[in-house]
């Protein structure tokens, strides 16, 4: 029994203490956003239809090497940002534009991100 909570708790201080990201879509966009989130090499693909958000961890001890990036297309322009997750989450705004919604109060956290390299 000792070792089932210790291994609950150990799992609850990991999940807890993980930066992650958020990324939400307008509700207001049109289309569906194709994504690619990027975190290190291991990737997930998916749609986001509008209203609809996604994300996930960083890394607990992010070395030199990490990277966190997120590609996504819609009504035919492609984007892509390079985030540095902050604890405890970061969060992004996709506006009904398809761009991130850098405007005040929209609650992107812009000093997280930057464009992804060429």
């Amino acid at each position: 029994m000792r070792v089932l909570i210790l291994a609950v708790l150990t799992y609850l201080v990991w999940y807890v203490a993980v930066p992650r990201v958020e990324i939400d879509f307008s509700k207001e966009g049109t289309g569906d956003l194709r994504f690619v989130l990027n975190t290190q090499n291991e990737i997930f693909r998916g749609n986001l239809a509008p209203g609809e958000s996604t994300g996930g961890p960083g890394h607990l001890f992010p070395d030199d090497d990490f990277f966190m990036e997120f590609d996504w297309r819609n009504s035919g322009q492609n984007h892509c940002i390079r985030i540095t997750p902050k604890w405890p989450t970061t969060k992004i705004h996709i506006g009904n534009n398809g761009e991130v919604d850098r405007s005040a109060g929209s609650g992107t956290d812009v000093d997280q991100l930057e464009p992804c390299a060429p």
